[in-house]
């Protein structure tokens, strides 16, 4: 069977759930706002991050990211849907395939854009303080954003797949995102930089200390998702549909 029918199968999957597209525009007006909020803030503090400040809006964005991997996936859970998914394409592993690439390009592209405006709003309001970012420094800033909440998306889908519930995967990392990670790293120092979130978001700082740097802690987080998109794909492969 050829792969363009199933991703074009998969792709009207994702545009006609009407949660999914919504999960994307959260993405962009909540990391957008928020990144507005931190730029308005108080420059003065010396651990002060411009480029960090300015896409911090990632922080409590990402979750939209995660919503986004979470329910593509969940959907086809819900009144024997993966059946039909199946029967029409019998190779789970395929499927599975199609299922993770129409989930990676539209997070990648929203956030790609989010980045930028997440970027702009957040320099806006920090003014000359963040006169000092470099082109290059931005751009990495941007597009290291970018990926990272495309990985998040395919993380998710990937521990739902396992998990076979998009309300247990949320559970598991909302709290882990926004509450746990911070806790561990408070208590644990460097070993925090090889969380997945963690790892991810050293792309968005001007300066990082510690064993990682920004494509180094990104490629830590590609090694989480494949993780647990290979676990999806097991589950998906053996257990009943």
């Amino acid at each position: 069977m050829e792969c363009t029918p199933v991703l074009r199968s998969e792709w009207l999957k994702v545009r006609t759930l009407r949660s999914l597209p919504g999960a994307l525009l959260a993405l962009l007006v909540v990391t957008t706002a928020f990144s507005a909020l931190a730029g308005a803030s108080d420059a003065s503090d010396p651990g002060f991050d411009p480029l960090f400040t300015a896409l911090s809006g990632v922080i409590p964005g990402q979750i939209a990211a995660v919503a986004f991997g979470a329910v593509a996936v969940s959907s086809e859970f819900h009144q024997g849907a993966l059946r039909l998914s199946l029967s029409a394409v019998p190779q789970r592993g395929r499927w599975f395939a199609a299922k993770a690439a129409v989930i990676a390009l539209p997070a990648l592209l929203v956030g790609l854009v989010t980045a930028l405006a997440a970027l702009l709003a957040g320099r806006a309001g920090l003014g000359a303080a963040a006169d000092g970012l470099s082109t290059g420094e931005q751009v990495r800033g941007v597009v290291g954003c970018g990926v990272y909440l495309m990985l998040m998306a395919l993380f998710a889908a990937g521990i739902t797949a396992l998990l076979r519930s998009g309300t247990a995967t949320l559970s598991l990392l909302i709290p882990f995102i926004l509450v746990v990670s911070f806790v561990i790293g408070d208590a644990t120092g460097t070993v925090a930089d090889f969380l997945p979130d963690k790892a991810g978001q050293l792309v968005l700082r001007e300066t990082y200390d510690g064993t990682l740097g920004p494509w180094s802690g990104l490629a830590v987080t590609t090694l989480w998702t494949a993780a647990a998109l290979l676990a999806g794909a097991w589950s998906v492969r053996r257990r009943d549909a």
